[in-house]
């Protein structure tokens, strides 16, 4: 009987560490498991803005949390997360599209067809303005969406 229970805990504790290293793999969160380092996604989609988000508003997907300015930000997302959430996880858009995941400046985003895709932004480089300069974002997307369905399983 100990070792069936013994047994029954560790699958659990197994069970549990995949499903967290699945999250860091295919999100860009912190060890507290926040996105968008407390950015709120609702803003970045409905008002083009990037606006820090306060954890008293605050709502957890698959254990990925996300924090919002508002009431009404949260009630929004929790009608329909999958519209608020990050493309490619959170990760540098222009980093997917060149096949590697790259942590991002919440400050450097776009919005187009109703997504919006974040950017890394450092001293030696700006990759929302490499995207910008690409007239075709359609090919840029396409690359990085394909190139995504294996980065999401890889760890950064």
């Amino acid at each position: 009987m100990k070792t069936i229970k013994s047994t029954i805990v560790l699958v659990a504790v197994l069970f549990a560490t995949s499903v967290f290293a699945q999250n860091k793999m295919a999100n860009n969160i912190d060890n507290s498991n926040i996105a968008l380092e407390g950015y709120s996604p609702v803003s970045y989609l409905d008002l083009g803005l990037a606006q820090r988000g306060n954890k008293n508003y605050k709502s957890e997907v698959q254990k990925v949390v996300y924090y919002f300015t508002s009431a009404e930000q949260k009630a929004a997302f929790d009608k329909n997360p999958a519209k608020y959430e990050p493309q490619y996880g959170g990760f540098c858009a222009f980093g997917c599209y060149a096949g590697a995941k790259f942590r991002v400046d919440p400050n450097k985003f776009i919005v187009e067809n109703g997504k919006y895709y974040l950017f890394l932004n450092n001293v030696e480089l700006d990759a929302q303005q490499l995207w910008m300069a690409e007239n075709n974002h359609e090919k840029l997307r396409s690359i990085a969406d394909k190139n995504w369905n294996k980065l999401s399983k890889t760890h950064n």
